[in-house]
């Protein structure tokens, strides 16, 4: 049985389990947060990139700047949570990212729009960090592999947010529209922050000998083997994650003639099948461990991402897209709560930066590829690297579960 199935859970009774229901309710705010106001950018970029007047290479070098700016500022992030603690970069970051959302509709240039989406880059890494920090820290706390709901939060977010999106295309401005997200994300921060300033991160349920949280932490080779292996598979899940944010609709207007409220729809289709599929993660780790629950996944998404690069029906690309986000559903918090337990915000920051950089990588090598071929075949790159993690899934599987 895999050492995340033999945890101790935090009872009922046990003195902390208030205290630890208020932090888990804050935590799943702010990741909420993250993909309600990351989603709202996403379901504009096809007006901004009329906007601009960019090519589809030009949009891909413009998107860029946001995994460009999350990357660097992510190992930075890690340090930062490690002298300030993850609650309070949270928070900072939570300030952040709806104050940059609303820069993007400003522009009027390919290298304006670059430009401005570094800043937002920074602040959506720097808040991924943090808050996956905190997850981390109360995953330990509660003994239960509850990391997937953290990340259903966050695509319930995303889905939430490009489902307004498309309803909101036709009558708001992609200004007025990233306005309101911000305004509302502030609100959201307000309302969070006061539990998370209050209360710091927890211990885990059964503290291991001389285990000082707050030290610095020596990772070991075996450790940092460890660490790169989840990081390699966020970096295939990110890839596709991106993908589909980015591209998703401009597939379904370019290559199937969908209408933009539909197109805006594809990411939302994937975003609600990747929240049932978080919403159930907790049980299916439970139930299946984390090989089984990565290699499945990872087949899956590739099937579900083949059927929505190539179908020729709106309808059908929809399924591929909703297929897709079961498939990648758990693969990302598994990846990134395995590298928190085994080196603390550290793990947490080398994984994601790694699986942002399958983000960082994404945006161009879609545009370029879509100017190459065609966008349709682009897209099943995305298959490729899911079908990718599954391997190194299945390859590390001794290794991955001790």
């Amino acid at each position: 049985m895999p050492l995340l199935n033999k945890l101790r859970a935090v009872s009922a009774d046990d003195p902390r389990a208030a205290s630890l229901a208020r932090l888990r309710l804050a935590i799943t705010a702010f990741f909420a947060l993250d993909g309600f106001v990351f989603a709202g950018w996403v379901v504009r970029i096809p007006a901004v990139k009329e906007q601009t007047g960019a090519s589809a290479s030009a949009l891909g070098l413009a998107l860029l700047g946001v995994s460009a700016g999350a990357v660097v500022t992510m190992m930075l992030t890690g340090r930062l949570c490690r002298r300030f603690g993850s609650h309070a970069v949270t928070v900072a970051c939570g300030v952040l990212l709806p104050l940059t959302v609303i820069l993007p509709p400003l522009t009027h240039s390919p290298l304006a729009l670059g430009l401005v989406l570094l800043t937002f880059g920074a602040a959506y890494g720097g808040i991924n960090v943090a808050m996956n920090s905190a997850a981390v820290d109360l995953v330990g706390a509660l003994g239960r592999p509850i990391m997937p709901s953290f990340h259903a939060a966050f695509s319930l977010g995303g889905m939430v947010g490009s489902g307004l999106g498309g309803l909101v295309a036709a009558h708001l401005s992609p200004t007025k529209h990233l306005m309101a997200i911000a305004a509302l994300g502030l609100v959201v921060t307000a309302c969070a922050a006061p539990t998370l300033l209050r209360h710091p991160a927890p211990g885990p349920a059964e503290p291991a000998p001389q285990d000082d949280r707050r030290g610095p932490v020596r990772i070991d080779g075996r450790t940092r083997l460890l660490v790169l292996v989840f990081g390699l598979i966020a970096l295939c899940t990110a890839y596709g994650e991106g993908a589909l944010a980015d591209w998703s609709a401009l597939h379904m207007e370019q290559d199937l003639h969908a209408h933009p409220g539909v197109a805006a729809a594809s990411y939302s289709c994937f975003a609600f099948a990747m929240t049932i599929g978080r919403l159930t993660g907790t049980a299916l780790l439970e139930r299946l461990g984390r090989t089984r629950t990565l290699v499945a996944g990872g087949l899956t998404g590739a099937f579900g991402m083949l059927l929505g690069s190539l179908a020729p029906t709106v309808w059908l690309a929809l399924l591929g897209f909703a297929i897709t986000g079961i498939g990648l559903a758990n693969l990302f918090p598994v990846a990134i709560e395995r590298a928190g337990a085994l080196a603390g915000p550290t793990g947490v920051a080398a994984a994601s930066t790694l699986g942002y950089g399958g983000m960082l990588l994404g945006p161009p090598a879609i545009g370029f590829m879509a100017d190459w071929f065609s966008l349709s075949a682009a897209l099943t790159s995305v298959a490729l690297l899911a079908a990718v993690a599954a391997t190194i899934g299945f390859a590390t599987r001794r290794v991955a579960t001790t």
